[in-house]
């Protein structure tokens, strides 16, 4: 039997804002117990959940508001950033951290957003892991957004990922700590440059003989990724924990220091750069802001104990964001089309792209839940006269 939208709606809920089944049944008015848990089991999966985000994403593309915060219409500048979370049950899939939980554990939920602040893949990973071997997951295992440039902070860096990165038709942009103690590499030598009387030298030349020798293994091993026959984040932790010197790793990390160094010299060459890749970061920062807020019962602590019912919770959260994002470009948008005056128009346009849709002081968030009719104050937007809208910067 297909469910009701109710029930399902209630799911998301209990879900994504981690209440769990049982209390938001309890607490909610029209839904039965039993017949949100069989449809949370029968239905609910993370494929299922994806898919339903992916479609917001889908039409939040449509809308020239949202397609106007990007910086280049050619490009899609996106970023990554983790999450900590305490887990109130034992689990694999996480680790003790006294920096974040002392001495309780948790898990790192790691989520991506793009330019227009549509999220669109997360992965709930131990907080022992590197975030850095998770990058390259969630640009090649979306099917909506094309990520031409991805930025992280400095967890999400290593040389490997620039040299994984470029394969997968990514510009990789971290923000680097310490940038200034970073080793630059060249296929000349430093005494080439000194010569050349460069102030800026490199730390030694690139192993070309290295990169060469394995350039068919390195080959093998992005299409394996790019194929899905493995996920990136499995092949560069297996790489990555072997004690013996790997043929195979150490030439993608020198393949990876070519597209270091070339980003570093533009980095320090280019502000413009420097200002994208920090807007972009402080996207994904309130994007966590908005999780921590839907994410508000049970103390924001991780109920699940499985990989999998800990990836279908993120999920739902993420639809959850998506939802309300889209509800704020729609009623932006059809609030823009009211304007009759073009320069009025235009003007509210620029404010609003000075801001970020990724707000929630309008949604109750702690409300009463009663799924047997439609609020009295839904909005009914005018869809045609939103998507006929055009913005420019």
């Amino acid at each position: 039997m297909q469910p009701s939208t109710e029930i399902l709606l209630a799911g998301i809920l209990g879900k994504g804002c981690n209440l769990g089944l049982n209390r938001i049944a309890n607490i909610s008015v029209g839904i039965s117990e039993d017949v949100l848990k069989n449809t949370v089991t029968w239905f609910f999966d993370l494929k299922n959940a994806q898919s339903a985000s992916d479609k917001i994403v889908n039409y939040i593309d449509k809308l020239s508001l949202a397609n106007a915060y990007r910086h280049d219409a050619q490009q899609m500048h996106t970023s990554s950033d983790g999450q900590k979370y305490y887990i109130a049950v034992d689990s694999l899939n996480s680790a003790y951290s006294f920096k974040y939980f002392g001495s309780d554990r948790g898990s790192t939920v790691y989520t991506f957003i793009d330019e227009r602040q549509a999220l669109f893949y997360s992965t709930v990973i131990s907080a022992s892991e590197r975030e850095a071997a998770y990058v390259i997951d969630g640009i090649a295992n979306n099917d909506v957004v094309k990520s031409d440039i991805h930025s992280t902070d400095t967890h999400g860096y290593t040389e490997s990922i620039f040299g994984a990165a470029h394969f997968m038709g990514t510009s990789f942009a971290p923000r680097i700590k310490g940038l200034g103690k970073q080793s630059l590499y060249d296929f000349d030598t430093k005494k080439y440059h000194t010569q050349q009387g460069h102030k800026i030298k490199p730390s030694r030349p690139i192993q070309q003989k290295l990169i060469k020798d394995n350039w068919e293994d390195i080959l093998r091993f992005m299409v394996s990724i790019k194929l899905k026959k493995a996920s990136a984040s499995q092949l560069f932790s297996r790489l990555s924990s072997y004690a013996k010197y790997i043929p195979l790793y150490n030439a993608l990390k020198e393949f990876g220091r070519i597209m270091k160094s070339h980003f570093i010299l533009t980095y320090l060459d280019d502000v413009g750069l420097r200002q994208r890749i920090e807007k972009q970061l402080n996207r994904v920062e309130l994007s966590n802001k908005l999780a921590k807020a839907i994410f508000f019962a049970n103390n924001q602590e991780l109920q699940e104990g499985s990989k999998s019912e800990q990836d279908l919770t993120g999920a739902c959260k993420m639809l959850i964001q998506n939802s309300i994002v889209l509800w704020n470009y729609l009623y932006l948008s059809e609030y823009l089309t009211k304007i009759p005056d073009q320069r009025e128009r235009e003007d509210a346009a620029q404010s609003i792209l000075n801001g970020s849709v990724l707000t929630w002081r309008h949604i109750n968030l702690h409300g009463e839940y009663d799924f047997r009719r439609n609020a009295a104050n839904d909005e009914k937007f005018d869809l045609d006269k939103i998507l006929a809208l055009t913005i420019t910067k």
